[in-house]
């Protein structure tokens, strides 16, 4: 039969009011609510009668009989009615009675009437009664459905018993395979010889390897789809096999390692929101987000497990199993520290960095020598390879958190890290992106002024599509890396001032002089002032050492070459205990110290060469020649080499080649005041003695400085030598390796002279008696040295 009834047309349901679909929305609302109610109260209906069935407890008839015939028989036998007047078909009518369920709701034992409860509370009872019950002794039976069948009354639903398993077989059987388990288990186990329990050990091993091997492979080739082989992957590093447990872990922690590094995307992954879950995406990107998903919690579990090992070797940890001893968790311990500090290096983009680096940073002051060298690496990799700057920001905030929280307690190398800081380096190197001028947009009245309306709609496509290229490129601005540079070196600096400041006898003070004379140049101009007074009062304390006065000095000339020009100071004072440190060096330990007295001369002399006077240059010329002789050859290299450019800035240098004193006075060589020791009264005998010096560079520098340092002519140096500072001289000729430097000729050995049978000799007699001496036959004979002894006594 077709369907007469029309679908309204557009226009009428245009027609249609918002309030009439309003109210059909409110009508329809109104019912469900009244159905949901309507149901809940017969649900409340039905707990309520069931409580009250359970609540009473029936007794039956007979029972209730006994009780009253033990309590009260005399007034039975007058009250109540005898049995032998009423009839059998009664009695058995009424024992019929009590044994149904229904008869049995009801408290037969009290005297209240049956028709008092009220009508509501019987249908109630009814219907419970009605609700079909199941005996709890009986089976219950699962029925398998069928498809239903058709008739002219309507559907009919089939369905089928599960046929049920005979279970008391299955016990029987159960019971059997458990004693023959028991039997099993009582019979001793086999005694293995070492060699067998070795073999054994080797085939566990190699079957644990090849399945760590399938499972990686299987990971690297297809990371998208077998990204839950990592679950699989990484519950092996709670390897239960004492034999083999702690190989096998260490395997495992190396592999995911290596699996991480490879499959591990080039940018940080980010949790979704709500919103983004919720929304319907492609196959494939719903196939990328759950690779992310599994990747980050996988890579976080990983972590997870790194941290519990190395907390477990800390703590003397051992767990309930016993696997592992504690003398193995070290291994493990290592071998986790190992793969944190590769994943440190490898991954600073990726989830978690922070948390390897709040890791990573307490483990460098750890006692144990190898794991804190581990670390110390890992994190100079770091700020070695860190071009933006945020890694090194995030180590240098962990690292100032710790030297702050162990009350300054720490080793000195956890400080020296800043010194691999690559602020200096970026700084002073600019990127082509940087030097190339920025775009400048128009703004809106310059268009309106200077283009047409189809060219300023021309225009604005063209510049939405260089924004959209700038942020393609995702170049970091330098003004961006000035400022992370700039927050990292203020964290730097307040680090180094607290320790100055509080913990001036602390032995983190050196990497702290050292640190402030690398970064001087950077210090604000404001601390100037503070920080010259605070270094020279270090230094007249006495209480540091040669090493520490030496950075002290050049952390001052740092300060003063740079922004410091500015500032109207007299640091003679710090030329003055230069001077005074210079005899403190020599060839021994203090040797590889010469390299800082290099780098303070060249800023305190050749930087500021228009603040230092003619006496104060020679003062130290005479002095650093006699250092010359008491040094290695690199050190006499270098010393030669400031010389050289002593005695071609300053032009009265050459007083000291010539032999006749210049003024009044006599030279005072253990005078500690550069500016009145008479250096122009002496003259540069050590120079003669350098020329006869082992080494031939410092042969060659000799001979040049006595030739007046020429820097054209027979006596001037190679440009090999000449174009090279001497901070640079020093180190090409370091002896660290054992090797001479330049390398020494091997010398051919001489071929030893052999008699010919021609005449070797001039003298005709000599040759006669060789002759003989050689046609002799030589007759051995016993050496009698008693004999020899009477003949010397007598005689």
């Amino acid at each position: 039969r077709r369907n007469t009834k029309r679908v309204p047309s557009f226009r009428k349901l245009l027609r249609t009011s918002q309030i009439k679909l309003d109210n059909k929305l409110k009508n329809k609302q109104y019912k469900q609510k009244s159905a949901a109610k309507k149901y809940r109260k017969e649900q409340k209906k039905l707990r309520e009668a069931v409580r009250d069935a359970i609540s009473r407890k029936p007794f039956p008839l007979e029972e209730c009989k006994k009780k009253q015939v033990a309590g009260k028989s005399e007034e039975e036998e007058e009250d109540a009615l005898p049995l032998d007047m009423m009839d059998e078909d009664d009695l058995k009518l009424i024992e019929d009675l009590a044994q149904k369920a229904s008869f049995l709701t009801r408290d037969l034992s009290s005297n209240e009437p049956v028709h008092v409860k009220k009508r509501k509370h019987e249908s109630v009872i009814e219907k419970y009664e009605k609700v079909p019950r199941r005996m709890q002794t009986e089976p219950e039976k699962e029925l398998i459905h069928l498809l239903p069948i058709k008739d002219k009354s309507g559907i009919i639903p089939q369905a089928v018993e599960k046929p049920v398993l005979n279970v008391a077989h299955d016990e029987e059987e159960g019971t059997e395979d458990m004693e023959e388990g028991e039997d099993f288990v009582e019979e001793p186990l086999p005694v293995l010889t070492p060699e067998e329990m070795a073999a054994q050990r080797r085939q566990k091993l190699q079957e644990r390897k090849m399945h760590i091997a399938a499972l990686a492979s299987a990971i690297l080739s297809e990371p998208d789809n077998n990204i839950k082989k990592l679950k699989e992957l990484r519950a092996m590093l709670m390897e239960q096999d004492p034999n083999v447990a702690v190989i096998v872990r260490k395997l495992v922690m190396v592999s995911l390692m290596e699996i991480f590094k490879d499959i591990v995307p080039s940018y940080k992954i980010r949790p979704l929101t709500e919103a983004e879950k919720a929304t319907k995406v492609k196959k494939e990107t719903q196939k990328l987000r759950e690779f992310e998903e599994g990747l980050v919690s996988q890579y976080k579990f990983y972590l997870e497990n790194l941290e519990q090992t190395i907390k477990d070797w800390k703590q003397r940890k051992l767990k309930k199993s016993n696997v592992i001893s504690l003398k193995a968790y070290k291994g493990l311990a290592e071998v986790a520290v190992k793969c944190l500090c590769e994943l440190l290096v490898a991954l600073p983009h990726f989830n978690f960095h922070n948390n390897i680096i709040v890791l990573i940073v307490p483990l460098m002051n750890d006692p144990s020598k190898m794991i804190s060298e581990l670390c110390f690496e890992a994190v100079k990799k770091l700020f070695k390879q860190d071009k933006l700057g945020y890694a090194s920001l995030g180590v240098v905030k962990v690292i100032s958190g710790l030297v702050r929280g162990r009350n300054y307690d720490v080793r000195p190398e956890v400080l020296k890290v800043f010194l691999h800081l690559r602020i200096k380096e970026v700084e002073l190197q600019k990127d082509s992106e940087d030097i190339a001028p920025k775009k400048k947009f128009m703004t809106y009245k310059e268009k309106r002024k200077n283009l047409s309306r189809m060219q300023r709609k021309w225009k604005k496509a063209e510049e939405k599509l260089e924004r959209e290229l700038l942020e393609a490129e995702a170049s970091e601005s330098k003004e961006k890396k000035l400022k992370l540079h700039t927050e990292t070196l203020n964290i730097v600096f307040l680090t180094y001032f607290r320790i100055v400041k509080k913990a001036q006898k602390s032995p983190l003070l050196p990497a702290v002089l050292e640190g402030l004379a690398k970064f001087a140049h950077l210090i604000n101009v404001e601390f100037f002032d503070d920080l010259l007074i605070v270094l020279h009062s270090l230094i007249a304390s006495g209480g540091l050492s040669y090493r520490e006065s030496l950075h002290c000095i050049l952390s001052a000339f740092h300060i003063l070459s740079g922004q410091g020009d500015v500032l109207n100071i007299d640091p003679m004072k710090f030329y003055t205990h230069l001077y005074k440190t210079l005899f403190s060096l020599h060839a021994g330990g203090t040797n590889e110290d010469i390299g800082i007295v290099l780098q303070c001369l060249d800023v305190m002399f050749a930087k500021r060469r228009k603040q230092v006077s003619q006496q104060r240059a020679l003062a130290f010329l005479k002095r650093l020649s006699t250092l010359a002789l008491h040094v290695l050859p690199n050190s006499s290299v270098g010393i030669l080499a400031t010389n050289r450019v002593f005695m071609q800035m300053f032009p009265k240098m050459d007083l000291l080649l010539d032999n006749e004193s210049q003024g009044s006075g006599v030279y005072l060589p253990e005078l500690d005041e550069p500016e009145h020791c008479n250096a122009q009264n002496t003259a540069l005998w050590e120079l003669h003695l350098l020329q006869r010096h082992y080494h031939p560079t410092v042969q060659k520098f000799a001979a040049h400085l006595i030739a007046g340092a020429p820097t054209e002519g027979s006596g001037a140096l190679s440009l090999d030598f000449s174009q090279r500072s001497a901070t640079e001289l020093f180190e090409a000729y370091c002896m660290k390796g054992m090797t001479f430097n330049p390398p020494v000729a091997s010398v051919t050995p001489r071929r030893k002279d052999t008699f010919s049978q021609m005449d070797s000799f001039v003298d005709e007699e000599l040759n006669k008696q060789l002759q003989q001496h050689i046609s002799e036959t030589v007759v051995h004979k016993s050496l009698d040295f008693a004999k020899h002894l009477k003949a010397t006594s007598l005689s």
